[in-house]
């Protein structure tokens, strides 16, 4: 019967995280304690992630004090471990055939920030709460193949070209790797010539309700994936409010819980 750590991270996803973390640095000869393991450490972060819990709150099961756990994912996230395994999970969906880019969907969800810090702002549509915003773009499926964070006053339109730039080369089960979808879907509040001039000029085809022209549901039966993938991010309660003053580490928790997600696929 699997552990409970093992629960949190089965052999299939320690496998692919080995590829993207550094090496464990040296320690001398008999001398200091001995270090925590890795995969130990990897758990704790996913229940940090999944139960939303702070970090000095963790249990002992872990076998690794709370300031090792945080120190480690500092560490990690200052290597981009979280965004390198991300990529390695969409690069084994992509080789078995589970991507589809052919039409994605974009859109964002506002969270209060608790303690500030850099990328926040008053929220316009919760009273002018201090707070960020997760820009998410999914493939057909709704799986993350991009996540992103800014302060919660950003402008949505704002959302979709950083992402896009930031999509991996990804796998294909046939012909060479592709980063660009071939279809973006959204609602009116990215209906913005300069946007639609970036996607067009990345032979992206904009599927965009026009504002007083379109109804956004119109496009429902293609962008509910997207609103699918939130309820999905919502089941990561670290990512219910911003606790991180730290916007990379706010981005960490974003990033661990889309490769989560993605991994899920990849193991059914």
């Amino acid at each position: 019967m699997a552990s409970f750590n093992e629960r949190l991270v089965p052999d299939e996803l320690w496998e692919l995280f080995q590829r993207v973390t550094p090496p464990a640095p040296v320690r001398p000869q008999g001398g200091g304690r001995r270090r925590a393991d890795d995969r130990n450490v990897l758990a704790a972060i996913v229940f940090v992630a999944t139960t939303g819990c702070t970090w000095r709150q963790l249990p002992p099961i872990f076998g690794a004090s709370w300031q090792t756990v945080h120190r480690r994912f500092t560490e990690w996230t200052q290597e981009r471990v979280w965004a390198k395994l991300h990529r390695v999970v969409l690069d084994e969906l992509g080789a078995a055939g589970e991507l589809d880019s052919s039409r994605c969907a974009i859109d964002s969800v506002g969270v209060r920030a608790s303690t500030g810090g850099k990328l926040t702002g008053p929220n316009p549509v919760d009273r002018g709460k201090n707070g960020s915003k997760i820009h998410v773009l999914v493939d057909r499926a709704g799986l993350p193949i991009g996540v992103g964070i800014s302060a919660a006053n950003t402008h949505d339109r704002l959302g979709p070209e950083p992402l896009v730039r930031s999509i991996p080369p990804v796998r294909s089960r046939r012909g060479p790797r592709r980063r660009r979808p071939a279809k973006l879907h959204a609602d009116k509040g990215y209906d913005y010539g300069d946007l639609r001039g970036f996607l067009r000029g990345r032979s992206i085809v904009a599927r965009i309700a026009r504002r007083g022209v379109e109804r956004s549901d119109r496009l429902g039966r293609h962008r509910w994936v997207v609103e699918r993938t939130m309820s999905w991010l919502n089941g990561f309660r670290r990512l219910h409010r911003r606790y991180e003053r730290k916007p990379e580490h706010f981005l960490a928790f974003a990033g661990i819980a889309a490769a989560l997600i993605c991994h899920r696929r990849l193991t059914k």
